[in-house]
């Protein structure tokens, strides 16, 4: 069929960019669910030139899942969509493989046509258990029902921000073809701030910061990182688990925009040895009433008691959590001191090494900077745990807590050991849901070299969650 003849939608950059941000302002003042549905399914019915949606969801390690779905079909029985859970590794067993998924209507993005396709819109979908229930695997459901809860008893509302640090790679399917060439080639070897206009690092950023910009991301700066073909893309703080969805088309987003480019994006924790690895900095704050409720101008730092019980309540639990900041083989190298990596349990306002940072703020931007977070973890899982230890968790009696001698895991095995071993973990995802996961983490690192070395091994890229596919996993 010839271009001419087809009539699918593709909306302008600028519109497209109006459309995304009333759309996210509806999600950040909490407009009614049945009245957002109402519009949405609206939007869909009368809008002839849109042929598919495409529904999200994650799995329990994080990986981005996406279903094309035709338009009339959705619009017709988007209350009664079914898929086989089985195939989703961390989810239900062969046995017992029917799930269900919902529609949040609310986490509805217009997409660029060039990049995603015409005639396509994006929404996150939410995975329903048999007995209509969420899902308690899905924990994009667990972190949008303890936000929901934060808010109806205490009027808080969770906000959140992540720098997430990627490379950009020469070549397609760069790390699923790692076992091929051993290595991974940059593009530009430019280094921090600097790339000249038009290089393929520069071309790759500015390309992705547009893609972000028209999805309604509200760009803040975006730079090649301290390594060399290393990008940051920064963009504003949003409510957690609209923050987290954005994580995710963060990542699909660069993932795209690179392939088409005949490159690769990697987030990799640590793909190459040294030099500095890839961080997700997680910028963290609590408003009530509108009202930052981190920020005290007369607090030690800036920060109120409330926002240092939070610090305190995350570093007691550091090590338990450990797991879900820094879930792959990979990600226990780049918590290195020597590459502005952190590894102590402590919180400083100044020290690059420490676990948590308080950054320079104001009543409006004062917030907890959690560095030890990998770009490669479960953002959902990500955000869960850190809000739920900041807000739920306990304070251990140990003598200056905030700058003793204590240190994270450097290797996924001692991660995997702790997150087992602590109640805290249980708490947080369940016996159930918590054995699941750790059983995955245990037979990715059983499929690598028990010891790091100097050298990234083979297996630490393709046994990776985000490459993973069925004939790499089949032939360990």
């Amino acid at each position: 069929m010839t271009a001419d003849l087809r009539n699918f939608l593709a909306i302008p950059y600028e519109e497209l960019e109006e459309m995304n941000l009333k759309i996210k302002e509806q999600r950040k003042n909490r407009v009614a669910p049945h009245k957002i549905q109402e519009d949405r399914v609206k939007y869909l019915t009368d809008e002839k030139r849109i042929k598919a949606v495409t529904v999200l969801f994650s799995d329990l390690e994080g990986r981005l899942h996406m279903l094309d779905y035709d338009k009339k079909f959705l619009v017709k029985s988007w209350d009664n969509l079914t898929f086989d859970g089985s195939s989703i590794r961390g989810f239900t067993a062969q046995r017992e493989s029917d799930l269900r998924l919902g529609m949040d209507w609310s986490a509805f993005y217009h997409a660029p046509a060039d990049v995603f396709g015409s005639g396509k819109v994006l929404i996150f979908g939410e995975v329903i258990d048999k007995d209509g229930s969420p899902y308690s695997a899905d924990i994009r459901g667990v972190l949008k029902t303890f936000a929901q809860e934060q808010h109806k008893k205490h009027g808080f509302t969770l906000n959140a921000a992540n720098e997430i640090e990627g490379f950009l790679f020469n070549g397609a399917d760069a790390e699923a073809r790692y076992g091929e060439t051993g290595k991974f080639e940059y593009v530009n070897t430019g280094g921090y701030y600097h790339s000249l206009p038009g290089d393929p690092l520069r071309t790759f950023i500015d390309t992705s910061a547009e893609v972000q910009r028209a999805m309604g991301f509200q760009n803040e700066k975006d730079h090649p990182e301290v390594a060399p073909s290393q990008f940051e893309i920064n963009y504003g703080y949003g409510e957690v688990v609209a923050a987290a969805d954005q994580i995710q088309l963060y990542k699909l987003i660069c993932r795209q925009v690179a392939t088409r480019m005949g490159l690769t994006a990697s987030f990799l924790p640590k793909p190459v040895v040294g030099v500095n690895g890839n961080g997700m900095h997680t910028n963290v704050s609590i408003s009530n009433d509108g009202k930052n409720t981190f920020w005290d101008p007369k607090g030690e730092e800036k920060l109120s008691k409330s926002g240092w019980s939070f610090i305190d309540r995350i570093l007691t639990h550091a090590n338990d959590i450990c797991l879900m900041l820094n879930s792959s083989v990979n990600a226990y190298r780049r918590l290195d001191p020597h590459f502005e990596a952190p590894n102590q349990i402590k919180a400083s306002p100044v020290d690059r090494g420490s676990m948590i940072r308080i950054p320079i703020g104001n009543e409006k931007s004062s917030r907890v900077e959690v560095r030890s977070v990998a770009p490669d973890a479960n953002p959902y899982m990500v955000m869960y745990s850190i809000f739920k230890s900041g807000l739920d968790g306990e304070t251990a009696k140990i003598k200056n807590l905030r700058q003793a001698e204590r240190y994270l895991p450097d290797n996924i095995y001692t991660a995997i050991d702790d997150f087992r071993g602590a109640d805290w973990t249980t708490k947080l995802l369940g016996a159930d849901v918590k054995g699941r996961y750790a059983d995955l983490k245990q037979a990715s690192a059983d499929r690598c070299s028990r010891l790091l070395g100097t050298f990234v091994k083979v297996p630490e890229v393709q046994y990776h969650h985000e490459v993973y596919n069925q004939y790499l996993w089949n032939q360990f």
